[in-house]
């Protein structure tokens, strides 16, 4: 549809049809002019923009075409300007940026509270890496994957990085459900569900990566070596190679863990940062889960080399890891988003909670209750998340010309009365359940709480029958034992 500014048809108007030079009266009355015609029409009683102005705009409208963003502003000027094929009303409704979850193992909601309370390696090799040789097949990556999604989109994550097997399954998931997602192909050295070995691994990725890359705006196919404890330097280079050939990210855990540290210590004589330095691991995007132990000197180095780390307060508690030293990274300039790793450590992919957890903990490990205020935050969730996963020219704020990814929120339910700021009342009182309506590139994907791309009935019913199976095989390994 070709757009005419109503200021510009003025104008014309003026000079073509009533011959009216400049200075001269145009005589009969303005001619009525259309409002241009948009997909959809957002309106909300404030409309927080996490710009770099960090604008909040008070009885304001969005409009989108197209899936961008084509106009933000009052709501009377955007209705005045745009007539939408569908409306979102905004009475008691705060608009703002989708939720970024930076690191997320989706299908493993499946393997929700499978193994509690335990320290990471123990988790992993004990009960993790065996369950998922056991049972994690394409079905149940895509049924995990659903539910996860369902679970994301009503708490307001509109964009995710996945790390898990069988990625063709997560990518078709994600087309399906209308998230967006940069999904990983899994490189580990063992036998996993999708492959025997890390050379197995890159192949099948490089696979993966040419069926999906450039085939869906919303899917961005990547690498996801798991970490330096379960492939080596030669194979951590030949992954790093292979994101180079095709031009994509690498998400990879990193300095996680004291077992991580001691490990890398002991095997290349270095920390998990100089060693992914030194082998030029960093020359390509990188997209860093956990850093919770970085030194003074290798803070500066993820600076440096624009690595998106990925803070996971949630799991990291849980799983005892540490607190991570996101107050020092963000000085550093170190770019920092938010993730809630997988369900089975978390439990749950609530990007509210980790941001309420994120701004607690470092207030406490500081010992300073100014550390990390709300509006850091919710940047380290929205714009600062989009930049820590290369998409912040596309998503995590609202601006004219980027992808339409936002949401709604109710401010309605008791917690939100009375409300001095807006902004303080998103980061430390909202949760999942006030999210209203989600709308990803332009596509309403939840509206007044229903979901409107998956078939909840379905999911929930296979997940439920899926999991009896898992836990009467469990209880039966138990007794053999």
């Amino acid at each position: 549809m070709t757009r005419i500014t109503l200021g510009f048809l003025s104008i014309f108007l003026c000079f073509s049809l009533l011959g009216c030079g400049p200075g001269e009266p145009a005589g009969e009355a303005p001619v009525e002019t259309a409002a241009d015609q948009v997909d959809l029409v957002i309106k909300g009683a404030h409309i927080v923009t996490m710009g770099a102005a960090g604008t909040v705009i008070e009885d304001g409208a969005i409009a989108v075409d197209d899936g961008v963003i084509l106009a933000i502003g009052s709501a009377a000027d955007i209705e005045a300007s745009y007539s939408a094929v569908e409306t979102l009303e905004g009475g008691n409704r705060i608009v703002m940026p989708g939720l970024v979850n930076g690191h997320s193992h989706a299908a493993m909601t499946l393997l929700r509270g499978v193994a509690d309370d335990l320290a990471l390696m123990d988790w992993l090799q004990n009960y993790i890496f065996p369950a998922e040789v056991e049972f994690v097949d394409a079905e149940f990556v895509r049924i995990g994957t659903e539910l996860a999604c369902w679970e994301m989109i009503r708490g307001g994550t509109t964009t995710f990085v996945d790390m898990y097997y069988f990625p063709d399954t997560i990518a078709e998931v994600v087309d399906q459900c209308g998230m967006r997602a940069l999904i990983s192909a899994t490189v580990i050295d063992q036998r996993s569900p999708d492959a025997e070995n890390a050379g197995d691994s890159i192949a099948k990725g490089n696979g993966f990566i040419e069926r999906w890359q450039g085939t869906n705006s919303r899917i961005t196919p990547i690498f996801g070596p798991h970490a330096n404890y379960t492939l080596n330097a030669e194979q951590l280079v030949a992954t790093r190679a292979a994101a180079l050939k095709y031009g994509v990210p690498i998400s990879i855990h990193v300095s996680e863990s004291p077992f991580e540290l001691q490990y890398s210590q002991d095997t290349y004589g270095k920390t998990s940062i100089e060693l992914y330095e030194s082998i030029g691991f960093f020359e390509g995007p990188t997209i860093a889960a956990h850093v919770v132990w970085p030194t003074d000197k290798e803070i500066p180095i993820l600076a440096e080399r624009k690595v998106g780390v990925i803070h996971n307060p949630t799991s990291n508690m849980k799983i005892a890891s540490g607190i991570a030293p996101v107050a020092a990274m963000l000085d550093a300039g170190v770019r920092v988003g938010l993730g809630t790793d997988g369900a089975a450590s978390n439990n749950d992919l609530d990007m509210w909670e980790e941001m309420r957890l994120a701004s607690l903990l470092q207030k406490v490990d500081r010992m300073n209750p100014e550390v990390l205020p709300a509006t850091t935050v919710l940047g380290m969730a929205t714009s600062g998340g989009a930049e820590a996963i290369g998409l912040g020219d596309k998503i995590g704020s609202l601006e004219v010309g980027k992808r339409a990814d936002l949401l709604q929120v109710a401010f309605v339910d008791v917690h939100h009365v009375p409300t001095y700021d807006v902004v303080s009342h998103l980061v430390f009182v909202t949760d999942e359940q006030d999210v209203a309506s989600v709308v990803v590139d332009g596509k309403v994907l939840m509206k007044e709480r229903e979901m409107l791309t998956l078939d909840t009935d379905r999911v929930a019913s296979e997940a439920t029958a899926l999991a009896a199976r898992i836990q009467a095989a469990l209880q039966e390994r138990n007794q053999a034992k």
